[in-house]
C-alpha cells in the first residue's frame, strides 16, 4: 500500500459517501536510556527489522525511536499479505516486526508462525477501541495489536465524470467515456471479492459457481481496465491516466490532495453494495531474534501520542481511541477515514477461506492467464 501524510491538507479532499536481514542480537549501543516509553534499556538490541507496507510508518518515529531507545529501525517492504506469508515461509527472513491484515493474521496464527505477545510490556493495547479488538483473526487478542484500519472503494476523478454514484457498478459497467480507464488493485482477494460484491455473494464466498461468475465478470471488465495496480494507483488518477481506480482509503484520500501531490477533483466512495473493511495489525514472527526489542517497539507506536502522529501522516483511520484526543478533530470527522456506524454495517472482512484458497488461487491464475497478464 502507499502511504504518505494527509494532514496538513485534509480539509481540501473532496468529501464523497526485499532484501531479506540477517539480524543478529546485539546490546543497545550508546549511552544509557531510561524505562518508560523504551522499557529495559539493558534488554534491548542496537537493531530492529521491520517488514511493511510501503510508507506505512512516519519516518520522523523511527528516527526518535532510535533518538529515544537507542535502536535503529531498519524497514523492508512487500506489496501483499501473500508475499508476506510467501518470505516467512521461506525461512529466508529474520524480521522482529511484521503488519499482517486481519485474514493473513489468521493463516499466521494457524501455521505457528507469529510469537504471543508479552502484555506486561505492551501496556497501550488497553487503549483501543471494540469494533478493533478481539476480531475474528485474533479472537483472545494475544497475537497482534491493531495498527490501522481501512476500506477498499474507488476514487474517481470527478472533473470526467460529474455524477459518480457509490456503486460497483461504476466499475464493472463502466459508461464509454470511462473504459480504458480504470485501475484495479492487484491483489487477489480484494479485486475477486469486489467481483462476488457487485454480484451479490459475500467477499468470502467459496462457491466454485458463484467464483468462476466473478471470474468471468472480471474478464468482461478487463478490456475497460487500463492496469492492475497496487502500489501506482493514485499516481495513475493524478496523472489523468484512470477516471476510476479501485484502491484503499488512503491512497484515495492523497489523489484528492493538491498540497501533497493530488490534483482536486478526485473523490473516494465507498460503494452501497459494501466493499472492504481491512486491519493492519503489529506481531512478532516466531524467527524473530530480537522479541524483546520487537514488544517494546509494538508498545512505542501503541503510546497515544505517537500513534496519533503516526495517523496524521499515514492518513488511515487509527483503532487505537486513546490517541483521538492528540488527532486533528477534522480528521475524525471525515467519514471516508472513520465511516460512519451505518457504513460500518456494510462493511465486510476478508477472512481466511481455508483450502478455498486453492480455488481463488486458481480463478486469479486463470483470470490473469485469459488477460494475458
Amino acid at each position: 500500500m502507499k502511504k504518505l501524510w494527509i494532514a496538513v491538507a485534509l480539509l481540501s479532499g473532496l468529501v464523497l459517501a526485499a532484501c531479506a536481514p540477517a539480524a543478529t542480537p546485539e546490546p543497545a549501543g550508546g549511552p544509557p536510556v531510561a524505562g518508560g516509553r523504551c522499557g529495559d534499556s539493558s534488554k534491548l538490541t542496537q537493531q530492529l527489522y521491520l517488514y511493511t507496507w510501503v510508507e506505512y510508518i512516519d519516518p520522523a518515529i523511527k528516527e526518535s525511536f532510535q533518538t529515544e531507545c537507542g535502536v535503529e529501525v531498519i524497514e523492508d517492504n512487500f506489496d501483499s499479505n501473500e508475499t508476506l506469508l510467501a518470505k516467512l515461509q521461506a525461512g529466508g527472513a529474520n524480521y522482529d516486526v511484521i503488519v499482517p491484515s486481519d485474514y493473513m493474521v489468521q493463516i499466521l496464527i494457524e501455521e505457528a508462525m507469529i510469537e504471543p505477545l508479552d502484555f506486561g510490556v505492551i501496556t497501550n493495547i488497553g487503549g483501543f477501541g471494540d469494533n478493533f479488538t478481539h476480531q475474528y483473526f485474533d479472537p483472545g487478542q494475544k497475537y497482534t495489536v491493531p495498527y490501522f484500519f481501512g476500506t477498499s472503494g474507488f476514487a474517481v476523478d470527478t472533473s470526467v465524470v460529474s455524477d459518480p454514484q457509490p456503486t460497483w457498478s461504476m466499475v464493472f459497467d463502466p459508461a464509454p467515456e470511462v473504459c480504458g480507464k480504470i485501475s484495479m488493485l492487484d491483489d487477489e482477494r480484494e479485486t475477486i471479492g469486489a467481483a462476488l460484491m457487485y454480484l451479490g455473494y459475500s467477499i468470502n464466498d467459496t462457491d466454485p459457481a458463484h467464483l468462476e461468475q466473478a471470474k468471468d465478470l472480471l474478464v468482461e471488465q478487463s478490456d475497460c481496465v487500463k492496469a492492475y495496480d497496487s502500489q501506482t494507483n493514485d499516481d495513475l488518477i493524478v496523472q489523468g491516466e484512470t477516471v476510476i481506480g479501485h484502491m484503499w482509503t488512503g491512497d484515495a484520500l492523497l489523489a484528492g490532495l493538491p498540497d501533497v501531490g493530488g490534483r482536486e477533483g478526485i473523490a473516494y466512495l465507498i460503494p452501497q453494495e459494501g466493499c472492504t473493511i481491512w486491519q493492519d495489525n503489529l506481531a512478532v514472527p516466531v524467527s524473530s531474534q530480537n522479541k524483546y526489542t520487537a514488544m517494546v517497539f509494538i508498545n512505542y507506536l501503541s503510546d497515544p501520542e505517537i500513534a496519533a502522529q503516526n495517523a496524521e501522516f499515514v492518513g488511515y483511520g487509527s483503532p487505537n481511541q486513546a490517541a483521538y484526543e492528540f488527532i486533528d478533530p477534522a480528521i475524525l470527522a471525515d467519514t471516508r477515514i472513520y465511516p460512519t456506524e451505518a457504513t460500518f454495517a456494510g462493511l465486510q472482512w476478508i477472512e481466511d477461506v481455508g483450502d478455498s484458497i486453492e480455488l481463488y488461487d486458481r480463478i486469479w491464475t486463470e483470470f490473469k492467464a485469459a488477460i494475458g497478464g
